[in-house]
């Protein structure tokens, strides 16, 4: 494991080492073990898109790990005036010891992997969230103990985080189901994958795809970048909203989850959120123990 590109570049192994060393740095973080992993190591945060739980993890993490981490906004870089991507990772590469960036196009980041000469790691493309999906496993293995037969329902957009969902979710053995209307759909080559390594569904039914789910996963419907799209949006994605009506098809002891920010009444409801707050928050503050080992594994001295 050179860089944390997009889910579908690690085996399911390396998949489960990553999820068995968050669980180990969250239990030393828990009881206040000291584990300076990354002492001396420095990680820039490039920023092409704004966030929350992104920046404010990964700093945290480095920090918790006796590292520290550069906040680089696209504005403040050259690349943002014209630099090509190739001569920043190259200069980068002279001095920092790993690059986390958050972006729109993932071959960014897959431009950087390829001229630099230090771990990358993808905080979110149009295309790919692995960052997220391994915080989303942790959490789903914190509730069920297993992911042996169970269900996973993601109902909304065929976005970044369904793309990532789907392979995640597949290599670890699970049925993943996704519900989205007819023209929203996950990537084809992903669903392609999904269906011939495992049991995938993709449809436009929400009953069908939510039926018997141990796990039922949602997003924004509008993702940044598509705000001129609201009212269309919200139009097409009101028959796809997690609700207490499509949840009573869910199994009884369901986990929700929610990669946030909610916008409450559109994809979810208040009572659905709120009923399920301690899994979402949960998942939230798992993004922070997920990524503490992906850093570790990629910028440590094993």
């Amino acid at each position: 494991m050179k860089h944390l590109l997009k889910l579908k570049d690690l085996t399911s192994d390396e998949i489960v080492e990553i999820l068995n060393l968050a669980d180990k740095l969250k239990y030393e973080n828990i009881n206040g073990i000291k584990h300076n992993h990354l002492e001396g190591k420095t990680l820039g945060m490039i920023f092409q898109k704004s966030s929350t739980r992104t920046r404010v993890s990964f700093e945290v993490g480095m920090y918790q790990l006796g590292g520290k981490a550069l906040f680089l906004s696209s504005k403040d870089l050259q690349m943002g005036r014209g630099e090509p991507i190739k001569d920043t990772a190259r200069v980068l590469s002279r001095y920092l010891d790993g690059i986390m960036i958050r972006t729109f196009d993932q071959q960014e980041v897959q431009d950087l992997a390829d001229y630099g000469t230090i771990p990358i790691i993808n905080g979110l493309t149009d295309s790919a969230h692995p960052c997220q999906i391994l915080a989303d496993l942790m959490t789903i293995r914190e509730y069920k103990q297993s992911f042996k037969g169970l269900k996973l329902c993601f109902i909304g957009d065929g976005n970044n985080v369904a793309n990532s969902y789907i392979v995640g979710g597949i290599k670890l053995g699970m049925e993943v189901a996704i519900a989205c209307p007819k023209g929203y759909e996950p990537d084809e080559v992903l669903q392609k994958w999904a269906r011939e390594n495992g049991s995938f569904t993709c449809t436009d039914s929400v009953s069908e795809a939510i039926k018997d789910a141990d796990v039922v996963y949602t997003d924004v419907w509008m993702s940044m970048g598509q705000e001129q799209e609201r009212e269309k949006r919200k139009r097409i994605f009101s028959k796809y909203q997690v609700n207490a009506r499509v949840m009573k098809l869910a199994k009884k002891d369901a986990i929700v989850l929610h990669c946030l920010p909610a916008h409450r009444e559109e994809e979810i409801t208040e009572e659905v959120f709120e009923a399920h707050s301690d899994e979402i928050f949960q998942e939230a503050e798992n993004r922070l123990h997920a990524q503490k080992a992906v850093l570790v594994k990629l910028l440590g001295n094993n």
